[in-house]
């Protein structure tokens, strides 16, 4: 009883230096309560059948990614009492000295983190709960759900699991704080604060030397992930500007750690200025000792700031690619003339005849259900392939991508057809005389590769005719509907050169004729019954579909949206949470300093203004760092993703700036007005 009554007596009074600790313990059990309650909000939530799975997908996954989670924060949490601990050795000390044995500072320890445990996961738990109500909010606007049967729900899985990921955390550091204290020795703990942190003053010339290094194998890693990124052709190779990325981080801060004081030493009027001296050499003194910390944070702030923008652009790029890329409501598609043996009899049958037969066979009349009906057909010849089209080019290209199908071959296209398809799509339309061509594309590399074929003038050769390009460039279009840029190019032709070639394919893209969302679900639903219990039966004919294509982007943008804000929020609180409580346990190290300048006649506005710089400073260091990796990780980014579209990049960006600022500016206040109560005279 007396340990207890000691425990919440010490938390008592060192609340003020527990507030970061408490803080970050009640946003993380808050944070991992919010994403994993996000299944029993959907509960409640008027969707339909598809839209619910995509929703229990992403609800799984996000559980999946809570055991990374917990991983992170567990880690935290642990280096979070290795700097409590070590700020409390006088304490420990005094308690042996009078006669406390070790088990029993052990047992205080126990005590405090339960308490500390208790508290944080009720006032988390709570928290979370009020924030997981605007959670379901965010959730219903982004699947349009009916949220007209909503009420506050206290989901007692997310609760379950959060105590047990939790209580497991608090459960090792109970352990590891035991084994802390059972290595720990009287001398040391009496005299620790009284050891001086040496600063060692590394030979300028050896840092200047691994400084340029450093920088110009950063620089390449850029180069790599940018322009070079064609040098990256197997996946493997992905790992060589990370590597080189990491490794140039580290010795970037070790050779900074060695060249700033001296840098800032040689220029007297902002050495000497104030107690810029003071500020410097504590900066220096801490960056000299933190170098591989200083990597870590700022490896994760450039993750979350890559993870937070690049989620929320995908989000953003899939909603506005939706009326732009899926203009009509449905699309049906089917091979033409299948020779493949394999196939049975009633398929091939079915390949000599049109999508609207097909339907017809089905009992479907498209004249009954759809309107702005455009049917068409696509054509193929073995002599008009990638390789055929690149002409002089062909060498350059290959060595540049060596993996592309160049044997593959084209789609191309009759100029009308094209044409009635651009009409109902909202898109431009065009004209082609006797011996010409063009390629619309709305995928960026391959609309790259062609326009360098297309500059040179390069001519395609069908029937024995020969074409030249009408335009110097791909034009913008596309004839499948989609949530993505993926029409990698179509050869439109004058009609009459199309009727020589082979028919490869036959579509429809239509419009259904009722208006209520309801109604077109229905004919959606029938529609794709009749694809479902025909396909590779008797027919290969294939359902593409506004309804679907919204609910599967909406669905991806969700997942990858979740996820992003998930881990992006983790890596944030981490990183601002260990420079925080390294920088409580610096200002409580370093607080007969403050006190030796108070003597020496500086003012507390002064002092508190170098510490707010001191502070300022060691915040800032690997964010700027961070950014600066963040530019170019996110024009690789964009690379990998551009058939999502970047449409959104400059809200995502804003909006990443927003959580930096919030939170990672709050726990910088929050250490500002924690480490000025330290070290305030009392």
């Amino acid at each position: 009883m007396m340990l207890c009554k000691l425990s919440l007596k010490n938390i008592k009074k060192s609340f003020k230096d527990y507030a970061i600790y408490f803080f970050t313990l009640i946003l993380g059990v808050a944070i991992f309560y919010v994403f994993n309650a996000i299944d029993s909000q959907t509960v409640m939530m008027d969707v339909t059948s598809s839209t619910y799975e995509i929703i229990k997908l992403m609800t799984n996954m996000l559980s999946g990614v809570s055991v990374f989670v917990s991983f992170i924060l567990g880690f935290l949490v642990i280096y979070a009492s290795r700097f409590l601990i070590k700020r409390r050795n006088k304490e420990f000390g005094i308690y042996l000295t009078l006669g406390m044995s070790k088990r029993k500072i052990s047992l205080v320890l126990f005590f405090e983190t339960l308490f500390i445990g208790i508290i944080s996961l009720i006032i988390g738990l709570g928290l979370g709960a009020v924030l997981s109500q605007f959670m379901s909010l965010l959730v219903a606007n982004m699947f349009d759900a009916n949220m007209t049967k909503f009420t506050f729900i206290f989901s007692g899985s997310a609760c379950i699991k959060t105590i047990v990921y939790f209580g497991i955390m608090y459960l090792l550091v109970m352990i590891f704080n035991t084994i802390n204290i059972s290595k720990c020795k009287l001398i040391e703990l009496l005299y620790a604060r009284k050891k001086a942190e040496r600063i060692k003053l590394k030979n300028p010339l050896f840092c200047t030397i691994i400084f340029i290094i450093s920088s110009i194998v950063l620089g390449y890693a850029y180069y790599l992930v940018t322009a070079g990124f064609v040098k990256l052709d197997t996946a493997d190779k992905i790992y060589i500007p990370i590597v080189m990325g990491i490794v140039s981080t580290f010795f970037l801060f070790w050779s900074l750690s060695g060249l700033l004081l001296k840098i800032f030493m040689s220029m007297k009027n902002i050495y000497y200025k104030g107690l810029n001296c003071f500020t410097l050499r504590q900066f220096s003194s801490k960056i000299n000792t933190t170098v591989f910390s200083m990597t870590v944070i700022c490896l994760m702030l450039f993750i979350t700031i890559c993870v937070l923008s690049s989620a929320l652009s995908i989000k953003n790029s899939m909603t506005a690619n939706l009326n732009e890329l899926a203009p009509v409501d449905v699309q049906l598609t089917k091979p033409l003339h299948i020779m493949d043996e394999s196939s049975n009899e009633e398929i091939i049958l079915d390949s000599k005849i049109s999508v609207r037969q097909t339907l017809l066979k089905n009992d479907f009349n498209i004249d009954e259900y759809l309107k702005d009906v455009v049917e068409f057909n696509t054509y193929s010849s073995n002599d008009i392939t990638l390789r055929s089209t690149l002409g002089s080019r062909l060498d350059k290209i290959t060595n540049q991508y060596k993996y592309l199908r160049y044997d593959s071959t084209e789609t191309i296209m009759k100029i009308s057809d094209y044409n009635k398809i651009a009409k109902v799509y909202g898109n431009r339309e065009y004209t082609l005389k006797d011996n010409e061509y063009l390629i619309v594309a709305d995928f960026d590399s391959m609309i790259s590769i062609r326009n360098e074929a297309l500059k040179a003038g390069e001519t395609i050769v069908i029937n024995n005719q020969i074409f030249y390009p009408k335009y110097k460039e791909c034009k913008d279009g596309f004839i499948e509907i989609s949530s993505n840029h993926v029409n990698d190019g179509v050869i439109l032709v004058p009609d009459e050169v199309a009727d020589n070639l082979k028919a490869d394919h036959n579509s429809i893209v239509a419009n259904y004729k009722k208006k209520s969302d309801k109604e077109k679900e229905k004919i959606n639903e029938k529609l794709n019954k009749i694809i479902e219990t025909t396909w590779n039966k008797t027919s290969l004919t294939s359902l593409n579909s506004k309804i679907y294509i919204a609910e599967a982007s909406i669905g991806l943008g969700a997942l990858v949206t979740f996820i992003g804000l998930y881990l992006g929020i983790v890596f944030l609180i981490s990183s601002a949470a260990i420079l925080a409580l390294k920088e409580l346990s610096e200002s409580s190290d370093n607080k007969n300093r403050f006190t030796m300048l108070r003597r020496l006649g500086a003012d507390e506005k002064v002092i508190n203004k170098a510490l707010f710089r001191q502070i300022g400073i060691f915040f800032m260091f690997p964010l700027l760092l961070a950014i600066l990796h963040s530019i170019f990780g996110l024009k690789f980014s964009t690379m990998i993703l551009e058939t999502f579209g970047t449409d959104g990049l400059l809200s995502s960006i804003i909006m990443t700036a927003v959580f930096l600022v919030v939170i990672y500016g709050g726990y910088f206040l929050l250490t500002y007005i924690c480490s000025k109560n330290i070290i305030k005279e009392r």
